[in-house]
């Protein structure tokens, strides 16, 4: 179903592009700090990274889109006593952001929109009880500025997750928050 979700969305995308006004497409990476907020969890936030691609697809001189699809490295954080104590994990995700596109001025732009989050491996230090802790997927809210330049990009933006990321039981609620920066080259 998800494969069927993303092939359409991609189909959507292009046919978009093909009769945008503008249309380009580039290369960024940056710095994550990510954290899971609940009572299992350290509320802090841990340094990461996230590296991908991105179009810009304008339907006007003051709207677009801004699909991207990002590899984000270990999205996590460090348990409390209530799971495991103290120990570290790592969730790798590949996220795969559809951006509202609204030019502020002349080089700033806000970029709003929903998030899609695929978990691509499970950390065994998170397997309780034989049974995974952490949610497959996650969906998220996104809201950033970006400056961009001829061909650079300096962006920086807040994700905060949307649904429940605790697969293993309904007493707690796990969500996800990430805070990234970074810089993109468009062709």
């Amino acid at each position: 179903m998800k494969k069927i979700i993303i092939g359409i969305a991609v189909f959507c995308l292009i046919t978009t592009a093909i009769k945008a006004q503008g249309f380009a497409i580039g290369l960024k990476a940056g710095a994550n700090a990510n954290k899971i907020t609940g009572i299992s969890f350290k509320d802090e936030y841990k340094l990461s990274y996230q590296a991908g691609a991105f179009m810009e697809i304008d339907i006007n001189k003051k709207i677009g889109f801004q699909p991207e699809v990002l590899f984000s490295q270990s999205q996590g954080t460090t348990t409390s006593t209530v799971m495991v104590p103290s120990q570290n994990y790592s969730l790798n995700y590949l996220n795969i952001p559809i951006l509202l596109r609204y030019k502020i001025g002349k080089i700033v732009v806000l970029n709003v929109g929903p998030q899609y989050s695929i978990l691509l491996n499970k950390d065994n230090t998170l397997v309780v009880n034989g049974k995974n802790a952490i949610k497959d997927g996650d969906f998220a809210m996104v809201a950033g500025l970006q400056l961009g330049f001829k061909y650079l990009r300096f962006y920086g933006r807040y994700n905060v997750g949307l649904n429940n990321l605790n697969d293993f039981s309904n007493l707690e609620n796990w969500k996800s928050e990430q805070i990234q920066v970074g810089v993109g080259f468009k062709f």
